[in-house]
């Protein structure tokens, strides 16, 4: 039987999609972070790419068969974000993966059962395409599926066949795609007809190899890797007209709506376009936020603040004036929190992040406005008609000033604005960010670039020393470049020479002080962007000018603290490779001034004394007191010498190798102690696994065991006075509060048990009897899923032949139901596991077991009596 609903949430689609497949032997994983594991990618841009080690042979996976719903990010073609019907920055990809295992007729049979008989997509509606010289494929959809051959359309090698690069693994693929005008007929199908059809779901045959001379060899391993696009699905089975009006994305652009005053459907297109793109952009915000990247100038960070800054902008265009991300987010955050709970997590982080973004950019606004005011005096006093684009584009680029808010001020004014050469200056810029792969600072670096002609590069003085004299060459103000700046203001300082570490490496910044006459600097962060360290700080006192003469001084205090870190970092390696395996790398680290982090390729966990080895060895070395030896080599002596380089990272011709002889030796331009007695102690905190093969070290040594070691202090402390016990009696007391603790919940559960038994014979009154057979069909009053079990094995036992089904919500957005049926049920053709599963679909869940004994779960209380009914029908008609 089948009780799929005919409305379906997004999230019922994500649910039904796993279930199918995890029902079919695929390992059911979690998504990965959008942060990916793959150096070459910012972001994680496909439901594959956490599988591509697995792909290329680079790791050998654990299972067969996998299924994900992937969270993914890609704003490669973001401008048309809320101009097509589905464009989106952030998504989610539905995909089952098969390593060796399966392959074409089993992921097509798959695929088209899946959307026909789940999904119930009305076969006459779908249209597939297959790679040209694919006849495999072909016949398998013709001849086994039996898809009419005119609906099956042969597409070339760019839209068809699948490739990971110049070389290595492909193969062709074949996509579903769901037809909005059947009606329109077989003949002259054009699937490049966005109106019309929709592609919901790719099938890659990964079965070829590709040498350097384009010769295609059969793999030994055939691989399937798919990918079912969420929204695109919800979109065609919520029968909206494009993705954005979703259930899962609308409810953000509504809470925008009322935010603005706005009634979207009664909108014209550009404020329906500004309400999708918010609606889109708040997605990929709080999930980029929820993944620990930050807002910055580069890279990943550079990617979120444009989507801010984005979102902002057409904040102004529909007339918010005002903050208002923070407040949509939390529309965001509460649609998606049930599947990524990390997002209720560091809800307070997400939005603190967003307040401070949104602010900033808000005062970068008001810049931009009192620049157009003086650009169009300027227009005027020429008597010229007309904004040049340059300067359009200028606002655009530096201020984030929208066209079109520049077209309307400029209208207010009698003025128009030079759009053809708008598009012009435009089109510059969007070659320069894709030579740039997105990393373009819009603020600081572009200052810098323009002023870099006119000034020498930073010269870092502080290996040696922790005192310089110099003078300041660029003074920006929140990335403008300014003369002078006063005492309260956040400044970012460029010096002529510095003895600021700048971050790098892993390695933090430093903190410290920039003095001169009268002036005092705190310097709280440095960093480096191309080859000028940009000291971030705040004025305290006096006014700051370019070409001042100051001193440059850092705080030695937390410069110790990261030289012992960063060098604990360099052991720690070294340990590791000795106490468990010699091919370990490094996969990332970050050190700073309270501890440090040390990531690494392993494909298992560490043992308790495999870490207490290692941190044994760690402290032996510190204790030896191993002098530093520092050069500065040719990349290749250097390598020939033994250092390990860090996997990724880019070195000049000439390194510096931080080498304690017979211990360690690595490339590195960070600080590090003189010899390793200096660092005084080391302590592992936590080994854990952060990704699939990648594990995390975290560890203090130094003065930051001192740290460390109050808080540890504290919470013994704390922990004593509240158990009334001596601190090392405190483990056998939580032991004790444990065992009570397990015991009081047996016995409570056993007293549940009791009350539903007697609370549920009362129904052996209303038992109906079908044929031969008993059915009780019920539900009960707060009743818990183990209870609800008891209750229902109880009654089965007492009615003999039958079927009990009974069903409760424990708690809130909670549905329990659980079926026991007798030998005669079963030899009816009725399963338990089958019979529950169908039920909890009506209730947006799922579940299964045995054939006389199962339960199941879902989510929509409201959903429980049509579940209830429809059991009581099915299984009447199914035992006459």
């Amino acid at each position: 039987m089948s009780l799929t609903p005919q409305y379906l949430s997004g999230n019922d689609i994500r649910t039904l999609f796993l279930d199918f497949y995890t029902q079919r032997g695929h390992q059911l994983l979690p998504s990965a972070s959008l942060v990916p594991e793959d150096p070459t990618v910012l972001l994680t841009i496909a439901g594959m790419l956490p599988f591509k080690p697995i792909f290329l042979g680079q790791r050998t996976p654990d299972f067969k068969r996998a299924t994900t719903s992937q969270k993914c990010i890609r704003t490669n073609d973001i401008e048309n974000v809320g101009r097509t019907k589905r464009h989106h920055t952030f998504f989610e990809m539905l995909g089952n993966f098969s390593f060796g295992d399966y392959f074409k007729e089993e992921a097509i049979s798959w695929a088209w059962e899946l959307s026909t008989q789940v999904f119930r997509l009305p076969p006459e509606r779908l249209v597939v395409s297959v790679f040209e010289e694919d006849d495999e494929t072909f016949r398998i959809w013709r001849d086994e599926i039996g898809v009419n051959e005119k609906r099956i359309k042969r597409m070339g090698a760019d839209e068809n066949f699948w490739v990971s690069g110049p070389t290595g693994p492909c193969g062709p693929c074949s996509e579903i795609y769901y037809d909005f005008h059947p009606e329109l007929g077989d003949d002259n199908i054009d699937l490049e007809d966005d109106s019309r059809f929709i592609e919901f779901y790719n099938l890659v045959f990964m079965q070829y190899n590709r040498d350097a001379s384009e010769s295609l060899t059969p793999l030994q391993n055939k691989n399937i890797d798919t990918g079912m696009g969420l929204e695109r699905m919800a979109q065609i089975l919520q029968k909206k007209p494009n993705n954005y009006e979703i259930d899962l994305i609308f409810p953000i652009i509504e809470t925008v709506a009322e935010f603005s005053k706005i009634d979207y459907h009664q909108s014209d297109e550009n404020t329906k376009i500004s309400l999708k793109v918010i609606g889109d952009h708040i997605r990929s915000i709080v999930h980029m936020s929820a993944d620990e990247i930050r807002a910055s100038n580069v890279g990943r960070g550079y990617v979120l603040r444009r989507l801010i800054r984005r979102v902002v902008r057409h904040g102004r265009l529909i007339g918010i004036s005002g903050e208002f991300i923070s407040q949509v987010a939390e529309r965001a955050i509460s649609l998606s929190e049930s599947v990524y709970p990390n997002l209720r997590q560091r809800e307070a982080s997400i939005k603190a992040e967003l307040q401070r973004e949104e602010a900033n950019f808000l005062r970068t606004l008001d810049r931009g406005e009192r620049l157009l005011a003086e650009i169009i005096q300027e227009v005027k006093q020429k008597g010229l008609t007309s904004i040049t684009g340059e300067s359009a584009f200028t606002l655009y680029d530096t201020y984030g000033f929208p066209l079109e808010l520049t077209q309307e001020v400029a209208e207010e004014n009698n003025l128009t604005v030079d759009v053809d050469s708008f598009k012009a200056e435009m089109q510059k810029q969007v070659k320069r960010a894709k030579a740039a792969h997105e990393t373009i600072d819009l603020t600081v670096q572009g200052s810098l670039d323009k002023l870099a002609e006119h000034i020498h590069t930073t010269e870092f003085t502080g290996y040696a020393a922790a005192v310089t004299t110099a003078r300041i060459e660029v003074l920006l103000v929140n990335g403008i470049s300014e003369e002078a700046a006063e005492a309260g203001t956040e400044v970012q300082i460029v010096l002529d020479k510095t003895p600021f570490y700048a971050e790098s490496g892993g390695q933090i910044g430093d903190k410290g002080y920039i003095s001169g006459d009268g002036v005092l600097v705190r310097v709280e962060d440095v960093k480096k962007e191309s080859d000028f360290f940009i000291h971030f700080g705040y004025i305290e006192r006096g006014t700051v000018r370019i070409g001042d003469n100051v001193k440059a001084q850092i705080n030695t205090a937390y410069r110790r603290r990261s030289q012992a870190n960063h060098t604990a970092t360099h052991l720690l390696q070294a340990a590791l490779k000795k106490v468990v395996d010699k091919g370990i790398s490094q996969a990332g680290s970050l050190v700073s001034f309270h501890g440090l982090r040390f990531d690494f390729n392993c494909p298992r966990a560490l043992t308790s004394e495999e870490v207490q080895q290692i941190e044994e060895l760690v402290n032996t070395w510190i204790s030896e007191v191993h002098s530093a030896k520092i050069e500065v080599l040719p990349l290749a002596e250097a390598k020939a010498r033994g250092a390990v380089a860090m996997f990724g990272e880019k070195y000049g011709d000439e390194v510096r190798v931080i080498d304690f002889p017979g211990i360690s030796m690595e490339l590195c331009g960070g600080t590090h102690v003189n010899n390793t007695g200096e660092i005084g102690v080391f302590k592992i905190i936590s080994e854990a696994g952060v990704s699939s093969g990648v594990r995390r070290i975290e560890a203090v040594s130094g003065a930051a065991i001192l740290d460390y070691l109050n808080v540890r202090d504290k919470v013994v402390k704390e922990l004593g006075d509240c158990f009334k016990v001596k601190p090392e009696e405190i483990p056998d007391r939580i032991r004790t509060l444990q065992t009570e603790l397990r015991n009081s919940e047996k016995e409570i559960q056993t007293l549940k048990s009791q009350l539903a038994i007697v609370k549920s014979d009362s129904f052996l009154k209303t038992a109906k009897t079908v044929a031969e057979h008993k059915i009780i069909v019920a539900q009960m009053e707060d009743v818990d899923a183990e209870s609800l079990k008891a209750a229902a094995e109880r009654l089965l036992q007492i009615i003999g032949n039958g079927a009990v089904v009974l069903a409760s919500i424990p708690e809130a957005g909670k549905v329990s139901i659980v079926a026991a049926f007798s030998p005669e049920v079963n030899k009816k053709g009725v399963q338990a596991g089958k019979f529950v599963a169908a039920m909890a679909k009506i209730c947006g869940g799922g579940g299964g077991g045995k054939s006389n004994l199962a339960q199941a779960g879902g989510r929509d209380t409201s959903k429980l009596p049509q579940a209830l009914e429809t059991a009581k029908t099915e299984l009447e008609k199914s035992l006459r």
